[in-house]
């Protein structure tokens, strides 16, 4: 069981990217540092990925079944921030594990 700031870590999850880049920058706790890494990821991934499908016609059919999956990512983030374990997302977890903050 890690041992740190649950509401921090759930806030660098929950909230924007603007949110997490303060917990880095801000915050010595590495247990929200690691889920604000995570969360950053998270909206990265989501911005990148709806902004590649929006300039292809696949995207169309796509978007939706994309909205979904990060909605599914966001929400295993918030229960993942909550448990105490550092866990990182599925797929794009090891992304926020190579970020340097």
């Amino acid at each position: 069981m890690a041992k740190g700031n649950k509401v921090l870590a759930f806030l660098g999850v929950f909230f924007s990217p603007v949110i997490s880049i303060i917990i880095l920058l801000a915050s010595k706790d590495a247990y929200a540092r690691y889920y604000a890494k995570q969360g950053l990821v998270l909206a990265i991934a989501f911005i990148v990925l709806f902004v590649g499908l929006t300039i292809t016609i696949v995207g169309a059919f796509l978007i939706p079944i994309l909205w979904v999956l990060c909605i599914i990512w966001w929400i295993i983030g918030l229960v993942y921030s909550l448990s105490g374990n550092m866990k990182p997302l599925p797929l794009i977890g090891k992304f926020a594990e190579k970020l340097k903050f």
